[in-house]
C-alpha cells in the first residue's frame, strides 16, 4: 500500500499569502534580540553553532521544517509522496516562491543546493548522514519537471525528512546560486526566508531586513519552523552581549527588544517588571541522572529501581527549574507529538519501596558518587537535591564536583558511578533514545546497553508509518522504567523576556529565536 501520505504535511493550508498579503508599515519598525555569542557564519549548516542557527535559519528555508511539536511540515515543498518500499521520496514544490533577488525557485535549484551539500569541499555538517556514512545514501536526485524533486535512497529510512528539517543541518536550505562567489567562495544567504542579510559587524550585531516578496504559509498561525512566518517589521538587529547580567540591564532600559534565553533565576524579578513580559516554553532537552550498569554495584537492577523511588522527580523540577518544568520520565519529550498517556507513566516516589529494594539488592552502605558540575547551575542544583533525597532512604551517596571539560571527558569514557548530566534537544524521539542507547564496548558513552532494546530502535529508524513507530517508543518506554539504565528527571525550560510593546513574540520548544509574525508598536 503506498504511503502516499502526501504528508500533506498538516499544515498545508489554504492559500499561500504573498508580498501583497504583508501590511504595509507607517515607519521603519526595528526589532533588536540579543544573542549571547556571536554567530561563526553565514553559509548554512557549516561552520555553525546554535546562534548562528538562529540567525541564518531567518534567511534560508528547506524543503520541510519542523513544527512546534516536533513533527515535520511542509516549507518549501506542498507535499511529500513515499514510495511502498520507503526508498523514494518525490517533493511537489509550492508555486510563486522567490529568493531575495528576484529569481523563482525551481527543482533545479534544490538539485544545485544539493550537490553543493554533497560536496565535501563544502565541509556541510550533516553530509555523513546522506554519503553513506549514516543510515543510507542518496543514490540519486531527479528533476523530472520544474515543480518536481525525486530523492532515491539506497535503503529506506524512516529519519531522512527529520534529518534534512534538522536546524544543525540549516534545514537543508536551498540558497540562490549567486549566494556563491565567481571563484567559488562562499559570499552570503540569497534564500527564500522573510528576512535578507543585509550587514554582519562581528562581535556587534547582525542585521536582517524584510523580504516584501515573502511567501508565507497560511497568515498568522506559526508553527515552529513551519507555518505563518510573516515579516512584520522592517529590520530585525541581532545584538551580541555575551554577559547575561548586562542583557538583562539592556532589556530594562529599553537598549534591546528581546532576551529570548533568561536565566530561570531572573524570571520572577522580571515577571515584576510592568513594562515587561515573559513567554516559556519546555524544549526538548533531557536533564538526567546517569547510572552506570556496568558498575559492581550498580550492575544490580534493585539497587537502580531503588534510586527511582528514592527520587521525588516532581519536586526537583520544580525545584531548580523556579516552577517552571514539569517533570518528564520518558526520554521522548513532553512536547512531541509521540509522548502520548504512555509516556506519562513513570517513576513512583516511594521511600519505603526504595528501602526494601536496597535490602533485597544487598546494599550494605557502600558509597556512590554522582558527578556534577557548576557551569550548568540546574544540573549542579538537582545533584545536590538528590544526594539528600538518596541519603535519606540510606544510600550513601557523596558529591564530586568537576570543571565541565573533566565531567564531559568521563562521561565519553563510562568512568562514573552516578552523573547528573544534561543532553541538548534531539527533535525526534528516535534520535533521543540513539543518544544514551547502545554498546558500550564500542561506545563506552552510551547508557542503556540492550540487545533487545537495541533492536527496536533500529526498527524505529527504519519503519515510517506513525502508528507503528508508537507502538515501538512506547515499549522502549516500558523497558526503560523497569530497567532504570538511567533516571529522566525533566525536559529543559526556555525563558524568553521581552519589551510589552513587541507583540506575538513567543519563546520555542525549538530553542531559538523567531522574529516572524513579531510586531513592534510605537
Amino acid at each position: 500500500m503506498t504511503l502516499k501520505a502526501k504528508l500533506l504535511l498538516a499544515g498545508c493550508v489554504s492559500g499561500l499569502f504573498a508580498a501583497s498579503a504583508l501590511p504595509s508599515l507607517a515607519q521603519q519598525s526595528v526589532l533588536r534580540i540579543s544573542l549571547n555569542a556571536d554567530i561563526r557564519g553565514t553559509n548554512p549548516g557549516v561552520n555553525r553553532d546554535d546562534n548562528t542557527d538562529a540567525v541564518v535559519l531567518h534567511s534560508v528555508e528547506g524543503l520541510v521544517a519542523y513544527g512546534e511539536n516536533a513533527s515535520i511540515k511542509p516549507l518549501l515543498a506542498e507535499s511529500v509522496a513515499v514510495s511502498e518500499d520507503g526508498r523514494t521520496y518525490t517533493f511537489k514544490l509550492r508555486q510563486g516562491i522567490k529568493f531575495h533577488n528576484g529569481a523563482d525557485l525551481t527543482s533545479a535549484d534544490v538539485a544545485w543546493n544539493w550537490k553543493r551539500y554533497t560536496d565535501p569541499k563544502t565541509e556541510w555538517r550533516c553530509l555523513a548522514e546522506f554519503d553513506g556514512r549514516g543510515r543510507t545514501q542518496v543514490e540519486v536526485i531527479e528533476t523530472p519537471d520544474a515543480s518536481t524533486v525525486i530523492f532515491r535512497l539506497t535503503k529506506p529510512d524512516a529519519l531522512f525528512l527529520a534529518t534534512l528539517a534538522r536546524t544543525d543541518c540549516a534545514m537543508t536550505g536551498i540558497v540562490h546560486k549567486d549566494s556563491i562567489k565567481a571563484d567559488g567562495s562562499w559570499d552570503k544567504p540569497i534564500g527564500t526566508g522573510p528576512f535578507k542579510l543585509t550587514e554582519w559587524r562581528r562581535g556587534e550585531f547582525v542585521k536582517l531586513a524584510r523580504f516584501d516578496a515573502y511567501s508565507s504559509l497560511g497568515e498568522g498561525r506559526p508553527d515552529g519552523y513551519a507555518g505563518s512566518k510573516r515579516p512584520l517589521v522592517d529590520e530585525v538587529r541581532f545584538m551580541v552581549i555575551p554577559d547575561n547580567a548586562a542583557a538583562k540591564t539592556a532589556l530594562l532600559r529599553g537598549d534591546v527588544d528581546v532576551v529570548p534565553d533568561v536565566a530561570n533565576a531572573d524570571v520572577k524579578e522580571l515577571k515584576a517588571q510592568a513594562n515587561l513580559g515573559l513567554s516559556i516554553a519546555q524544549n526538548m532537552g533531557l536533564s538526567t541522572l546517569l547510572l552506570q550498569t556496568k558498575d559492581p554495584l550498580l550492575s544490580n537492577v534493585k539497587l537502580r529501581q531503588a534510586i527511582a523511588a528514592a527520587l521525588d522527580t516532581s519536586q526537583i523540577a520544580a525545584a531548580v527549574t523556579e516552577g517552571l518544568a514539569k517533570q518528564n520520565n520518558s526520554i521522548v519529550p513532553l512536547s512531541s507529538s509521540y509522548h502520548t498517556a504512555a509516556h506519562d507513566r513513570g517513576y513512583k516516589h516511594d521511600p519505603e519501596a526504595a528501602k526494601k529494594l536496597l535490602q533485597e539488592a544487598g546494599y550494605k552502605g557502600e558509597p556512590i558518587v554522582i558527578m556534577t558540575n557548576k557551569r550548568y547551575p540546574q544540573t549542579f542544583a538537582s545533584s545536590v537535591i538528590m544526594q539528600a533525597m538518596l541519603q535519606a532512604v540510606g544510600i550513601n551517596a557523596t558529591l564530586e564536583v568537576l570543571e565541565w571539560g573533566t565531567q564531559l571527558d568521563r562521561y565519553n569514557k563510562g568512568n562514573y558511578q552516578m552523573m547528573a548530566f544534561p543532553y541538548s534537544a534531539r527533535l525526534d524521539p528516535s534520535l533521543s533514545y540513539e543518544s544514551v542507547m547502545g554498546a558500550k564496548e564500542k561506545q563506552p558513552r552510551k547508557v542503556w546497553d540492550n540487545p533487545e532494546a537495541q533492536a527496536l530502535l533500529e526498527k524505529s529508524m527504519v519503519v515510517s508509518n506513525q502508528a507503528e513507530r508508537q507502538k515501538i517508543f512506547d515499549e522502549l518506554h516500558s523497558r526503560f522504567l523497569t530497567e532504570v539504565p538511567f533516571v529522566m528527571l525533566y525536559n529543559g525550560v526556555e525563558a524568553s523576556a521581552f519589551r510589552k510593546n513587541v507583540q506575538g513574540y513567543a519563546a520555542s520548544v525549538l530553542s531559538k529565536p523567531r522574529a516572524w509574525e513579531v510586531r513592534v508598536a510605537n
